[in-house]
């Protein structure tokens, strides 16, 4: 199957947009201070070009001693020797679960988006084929599973959810998939994701 029409589709949520988004004002929480300075990071939203498309996710193993057993895209701090932010998303996904860098086909970069742990990620959307060879970086990623685009970009499915954070009641987009609960900012991107493309 030609991914002509998927990669023509998600080209919309490329180039000039909201420009970086951030948890605070993303799910309606109005404006704070983020951590200064913002780390540099990038992720991979790797979409696999089955009949009906997914989108590939990890989950953190249980010991990391930051955002441990959540779900994540493929992708970590920008290093010295990326290029940019696509190369580091590359790396990262190579790294994590051994995903080659020429098997993505890669789209281009969406809204960056501000975290209060204090990252700067910038997403990038890629397509790969099904059936690659996955392997999971055992100190890292405890699985790797796949969620079906159309679930993930149907709003029906963004749950708006709201807890106590470092002394403010703070909302924020939860996406449940069969055992899987993809929450924080790996659901925002993905929100911001379906919002681009509606």
């Amino acid at each position: 199957m030609s991914d002509a029409p998927l990669h023509t589709r998600l080209l919309r949520a490329v180039g000039p947009g909201p420009g970086k988004r951030g948890d605070w004002d993303f799910a309606g929480n109005g404006d704070a201070p983020y951590p200064a300075p913002l780390k540099p990071a990038a992720v991979l939203i790797a979409v696999v070009t089955h009949d009906r498309p997914t989108v590939l996710f990890t989950r953190r193993t249980a010991h990391l001693r930051a955002h441990a057993g959540q779900v994540a895209f493929p992708g970590g701090r920008i290093d010295a020797t990326d290029a940019d932010p696509v190369a580091a998303a590359l790396r990262e996904a190579h790294e994590e679960v051994a995903l080659p860098p020429a098997a993505v086909t890669v789209v281009g970069a969406t809204d960056r988006y501000a975290t209060g742990t204090g990252f700067d990620i910038t997403p990038v959307i890629g397509i790969v084929a099904p059936g690659l060879a996955l392997v999971p970086h055992a100190a890292e990623v405890a699985s790797i599973f796949e969620v079906p685009l159309d679930f993930l970009l149907d709003p029906a499915n963004h749950q708006l959810r709201s807890s106590e954070w470092q002394g403010r009641v703070r909302s924020y987009y939860v996406i449940a998939w069969e055992t899987h609960e993809i929450w924080g900012a790996t659901a925002a991107i993905v929100v911001n994701l379906a919002r681009r493309l509606a």
